[in-house]
């Protein structure tokens, strides 16, 4: 898989912008806030409908304007798809496959496997669970469009049961109706658990190998999977917290609170571990997560680097960057120094200023 190209209108901090990409190394540098992010995440944009930051449509259009464009070509196993996304500041995006408009976000699923590595990234593991469950979750939407469903189901339930809860609390006829609320929540519910149980899992299969040779064999690493319902079956515990949740008027229970747990020698990493443990782990977990899209996809997803190398030692900096020398890889940086000097081959070289991008090769 590889990004032939990349056009931009009014997205960010670009008025236009057009792109052709080496389909190994590209390198993008110049100094803070000039716009090398903004390149990046309109390609994870395209890959998986969403910006890594959070961030709302509306608020990627560039200031003044009313709409964005982004234009990717994609080359996958010899066929070529170009993906169309345009952002509206009042309504929802609008994506074009290959010209033809889909219906449903999830159609887009599949097409551009990318896995995006920023410095927050390196936080995952100190950091609370809401962020854990976003990686395992953006992780599988683009691995898994069941998966992809039962997770929008399952959220769409649990906020229609938040709203049914408190409306109990301003008329109790309405008790009567939760049931129904519950079958649902209790059928997606289990779906998310099994298809997270299964993620972690073949994770575990591939971290380990990874995690020792970043540590010199010196550490073992494992991944724990924490369903917040323990080992019970969901609709035991629903049926069991119900009271609870009628008093506190939301749904208390659920993989919407799962977690993850990352053991090192036996150690929770997440509350005893060391800025270096934790960092070490958070990488083991990104390029286990490419080494995973390659294993399911039976293809190489395109990785997205954003000013990672300027926050690792230069241990971890060479295992690193050795071991992405076969995937099309797009690195932002202030500077290519660190690749000269490891002698990293570089294809393409951008330097980015104020929203312009000039080809230096």
């Amino acid at each position: 898989m590889k990004i032939n190209s990349l056009k931009l209108k009014n997205f960010r901090n670009y008025d236009l912008l057009n792109l052709e990409l080496s389909e190994q190394t590209n390198i993008f540098y110049g100094d803070n806030a000039q716009g090398k992010t903004n390149i990046l995440e309109s390609l994870y944009l395209c890959g998986t409908t969403k910006s890594h930051r959070g961030t709302k449509d509306k608020d990627m259009i560039q200031f003044g304007k009313d709409e964005s464009h982004i234009e990717v070509k994609v080359e996958k196993r010899g066929i070529t798809y170009q993906i169309d996304m345009h952002l509206k500041k009042n309504k929802a995006k609008g994506i074009a496959i290959n010209r033809i408009p889909i219906k449903k976000a999830s159609e887009l699923f599949g097409i551009l496997n990318v896995v995006f590595f920023s410095p927050e990234d390196l936080n995952i593991i100190k950091n609370g669970p809401a962020e854990r469950r976003r990686f395992i979750d953006l992780e599988l939407s683009q691995l898994d469009k069941v998966y992809l469903n039962d997770l929008g189901n399952y959220n769409r339930i649990i906020n229609q049961r938040n709203k049914l809860l408190k409306d109990i609390s301003f008329n109790s006829g309405l008790k009567d109706t939760l049931d129904i609320w519950d079958i649902q929540l209790i059928e997606y519910g289990e779906k998310v658990i099994q298809a997270r149980k299964k993620f972690v899992s073949d994770i575990n299969e591939i971290i380990s190998e990874i995690h020792k040779k970043l540590t010199g064999n010196q550490e073992k690493i494992e991944v724990i999977y924490e369903p917040n319902t323990g080992g019970q079956s969901l609709g035991d515990v629903i049926q069991r917290n119900r009271e609870r949740d009628l008093r506190m008027m939301s749904t208390t229970s659920g993989p919407h609170r799962d977690d993850i747990c990352f053991q090192v020698d036996g150690i929770d990493i997440r509350k005893f571990g060391s800025q270096g443990q934790q960092r070490t782990a958070a990488l083991s977990l990104k390029l286990s997560e490419i080494e995973l899209v390659k294993m399911l996809t039976k293809d190489k997803p395109v990785l997205l680097l954003d000013d990672v190398l300027s926050e690792l030692d230069k241990h971890r900096q060479n295992y690193l960057l050795d071991s992405i020398d076969d995937i099309q890889t797009l690195i932002t940086c202030t500077g290519v120094d660190e690749f000269v000097n490891h002698r990293f081959s570089i294809n393409k070289i951008f330097y980015v200023h104020e929203g312009q991008v000039r080809n230096e090769n």
